[in-house]
């Protein structure tokens, strides 16, 4: 298991960076999630040979865990039949820079709409923010918008949206895109990079208007991180359910 600086992953990985290498395997991760009841966590296959631990890890949590990295229409059944709630989709959909209809036809046809995210990981070009495929290092024609959300939530349960460029650094969520994100987003959406404390989950809640999840990898003290400690972010998670649970029905 290991927690990456997204913008240096590339086919060669020459001059990936790497935060933190675990000597824990996937399974182990999976079992603390797990006990914990915490669902939607991802499990990605970065490059060959993970396979196995994938496996492991999604047989220790069934139901419990999402699965993407090489996810494609002929495999993305197996791994619903492994254990993954959902898989997670970026190249495969995104293909020669724009959104292969038919293959995300074929593949919601394949594992249904209800099992599929779509990741959106992006990286700003100019003033917008720009699907990239490819490890992160192809862009796309594909600009976030409301339009583009919107026609896409049609076609999965989830978006997973990646901001590349601070993916890893641990120096503060990228505020502007989780505005943007809780703007346009009207299905289950994540937000992921560059979280590196309490208070930006704080802060995501906040200006995400608690439409955005977000996900916390390097900085957590499970991942070899200082800034934020795993059992807080679980009692901050059930406080919010709690108060989700016991505000008045409008």
């Amino acid at each position: 298991m290991k927690q990456i600086v997204g913008g240096t992953l590339s086919e060669t990985a020459p001059g990936l960076r790497t935060n933190f290498v675990s000597e824990r395997p996937a399974a182990w991760y999976a079992e603390l999630y797990k006990g914990d009841d915490l669902k939607g966590g991802h499990v990605i296959m970065l490059g060959p040979g993970n396979e196995r631990p994938a496996r492991e890890a999604l047989a220790a949590y069934p139901e419990g865990l999402q699965i993407g990295g090489g996810i494609n229409g002929d495999n993305a059944r197996q791994w619903l039949d492994a254990g993954a709630s959902h898989v997670i989709v970026t190249s495969w959909v995104f293909y020669n820079g724009e959104v292969d209809w038919e293959r995300l036809r074929t593949l919601v046809c394949r594992v249904g709409r209800d099992r599929l995210v779509l990741d959106l990981s992006c990286r700003k070009r100019g003033d917008d923010y720009v699907v990239v495929t490819d490890r992160w290092q192809k862009f796309t024609d594909v600009q976030l918008s409301a339009v583009t959300l919107e026609k896409l939530a049609n076609w999965c349960d989830e978006f997973l949206v990646h901001a590349v460029d601070v993916e890893g650094l641990c120096k503060g969520v990228d505020s502007e895109l989780v505005r943007k994100l809780a703007d346009w987003a009207t299905i289950p959406t994540t937000y992921a990079g560059g979280a590196s404390s309490l208070q930006d989950l704080e802060e995501v809640t906040h200006i995400g208007k608690g439409r955005i999840h977000l996900t916390i990898g390097s900085a957590l003290d499970i991942f070899g991180g200082t800034g934020v400690r795993y059992e807080d972010v679980v009692a901050y998670n059930r406080r919010i359910v709690a108060d989700k649970s016991s505000a008045p029905l409008a």
